[in-house]
């Protein structure tokens, strides 16, 4: 059986949600979503949910939306990795 890409795994249009953690600060949350923005101009601002860490120095912000297309996804992720304020995007 051969593998299967994640393009044969998942149909689009499709409810996704991304998740980027980084040193908290008071604007992290408005950066993500700017981020994401970039590449679903679309984007509520209630389309997320933050997260502190328990002693208050890493938020993680997760954004949902719907995916249009693989290319999509992957230009959501760039954007994210490619902020150094971004230490992770999932």
């Amino acid at each position: 059986m051969a593998a299967e890409t994640s393009a044969e795994i998942m149909s689009f249009p499709c409810d996704f949600e991304v998740k980027a953690m980084g040193k908290a600060s008071e604007d992290f949350e408005s950066m993500v979503l700017a981020l994401v923005r970039q590449q679903v101009p679309e984007l509520g601002d209630s389309a997320r949910r933050t997260s502190t860490s328990k002693s208050g120095t890493y938020l993680s912000v997760t954004v949902g939306f719907e995916a249009q297309s693989k290319d999509q996804l992957d230009a959501v992720y760039q954007t994210l990795v490619d902020e150094p304020r971004v230490l992770y995007a999932l």
